[in-house]
């Protein structure tokens, strides 16, 4: 484990997170800042998602795609990695969380995109995709899909799920008399009851689940800043203070380096947003839209919502104003001594409600997109049954053992995920930006008929399209 803890140190030191950093800045250069000039447009492409207009008989709606994915991204990354961000690089890495974010989204957009372009359909009439299939049909690199598909599978179809798995028995059994075992057993029933309803029950139940949980959460969360007003200007002045000069710990611990809040910020601002990682298109690449500029949109403001934007924040902000950060507690302990320290007893169990529902719709995001990805590399149909049978031992695996290791496992994994889905996103951007070009020309011609832009997705693009 040392090996890959110095691994990761240097991974997520410098290389990868600079890389990915970089990556954001080309596609916000590439695209003329898309995360800033269609902000707004964001929100108008939700609306006309939630219409139900979009969705044909037998698909995934581009609202259910949204919910499916977002549910994938704001698990224990919005709870428990935001508090180990903290605990390992102080008040400063959630600077670099949010810088994470910002480059994130065009990458997102970017994502999405080319999921949309390079899918493949389903023998039900539904879609799947990903970094795997525009690797292997926009690259031309079978290669290259193979070990992405390989890296994903263990890192997000094994690994996360430990790391969700436990977090949500970590929670349930700090606010009840309930073994592990138990809670394993009962998140297995509930897992198994979506995952073998495939990709529509998995959108459909996430559909229900996140803007709930999401909105619930927000509301805690503005509640404890009302209260605790006053400290807001101090706990903003740590938080960038942290993030360029370094600051003392709290409690007598060693303090926080810069480098320690530049790794640890941008590490779990991945593991919240995934923008980079390759997850959230494998869940855009599902919908139904008419352009797939609309499901770029609809990843952005995925990546808003989720990171360190919205619900990452007010995690953070929760943490910082308790005053519990630097206590000895990490991970999703410390997320609810410091809800206990705001709303008293029950801010507990809101941190269980939230942990649970955030969770388990990454849970079953999760085990989605490795079964995804494993069609990539055995095309048998018994081959994702057995992958299904293999996660639920695995959940409860996760729920009776100590992980703390994981957490390095699943830093080394993403590690890799990035690497090889940053070469597809640099050698297809010429894609994104003709889908987005088109968009934009389409736009401008039908607004005032009010006409959306239409794609041809019978059109398979080619080299041919670029010139």
């Amino acid at each position: 484990m040392e090996i890959i803890r110095t691994m990761n140190n240097v991974f997520w030191g410098w290389l990868v997170a600079g890389i990915l950093l970089l990556t954001g800045v080309f596609f916000t250069l590439r695209l003329h800042f898309p995360q800033f000039r269609y902000f707004t447009r964001l929100f108008g492409n939700l609306a006309c998602s939630m219409k139900g207009n979009e969705k044909a008989e037998g698909s995934v709606s581009g609202f259910g795609a949204l919910c499916a994915a977002v549910g994938g991204q704001v698990g224990t990354g919005s709870l428990v990695g935001v508090a180990t961000a903290l605990a390992s690089g102080g008040p400063g890495a959630i600077f670099w969380m949010w810088v994470t974010a910002v480059l994130g989204m065009p990458i997102s957009f970017a994502e999405a995109v080319l999921a949309q372009l390079f899918r493949v359909k389903n023998p039900d009439g539904t879609y799947r995709g990903g970094p795997a299939y525009y690797m292997e049909k926009g690259l031309h690199s079978k290669a290259l899909s193979i070990l992405y598909s390989i890296s994903i599978l263990v890192g997000i179809g094994f690994f996360y799920c430990m790391i969700q798995s436990n977090s949500i028995s970590v929670a349930l059994t700090g606010v009840a008399p309930v073994s592990p075992l138990a809670a394993g057993i009962l998140l297995l029933i509930l897992v198994a009851l979506v995952i073998f309803g495939g990709i529509k029950r998995l959108s459909e139940v996430a559909s229900y689940i996140v803007p709930f949980m999401a909105l619930g959460y927000l509301l805690m969360a503005i509640w404890v800043m009302v209260v605790h007003a006053s400290m807001l200007p101090e706990m903003l002045r740590q938080i960038f203070t942290g993030a360029f000069s370094g600051q003392a710990a709290a409690g007598g611990v060693a303090g926080y380096s810069v480098q320690q809040a530049f790794r640890y910020g941008v590490a779990r601002g991945l593991f919240s947003n995934d923008a980079g990682n390759g997850t959230a298109p494998t869940m855009h690449a599902t919908a139904v839209v008419p352009h797939p500029v609309n499901q770029g949109f609809a990843a952005m403001l995925g990546t808003f919502i989720t990171t360190t934007i919205i619900i990452c924040s007010c995690t953070a902000f929760c943490i910082l104003l308790s005053n519990q950060l630097g206590t000895g507690e990490t991970g999703i302990a410390l997320t609810q001594l410091a809800f206990e320290s705001n709303l008293g007893s029950i801010g507990r169990w809101v941190v269980f409600l939230a942990m649970f529902l955030f969770g388990f719709t990454t849970l079953l995001a999760d085990i989605y997109y490795g079964e995804v990805n494993l069609m990539i590399l055995v095309k048998k149909p018994q081959a994702v049954t057995i992958y299904r049978v293999l996660c639920c031992a695995i959940i409860i695996a996760g729920a009776v053992a100590p992980v703390p290791m994981v957490w390095d496992l699943v830093d080394f994994a993403s590690a890799f995920m990035v690497l090889f889905n940053v070469i597809a996103l640099l050698r297809l951007s010429r894609y994104v930006a003709l889908a987005l070009k088109d968009y934009a020309g389409q736009w401008s011609a039908k607004k005032e008929a009010g006409a959306r832009p239409v794609w041809d997705f019978t059109h398979q693009v080619d080299e041919e399209d670029l010139d």
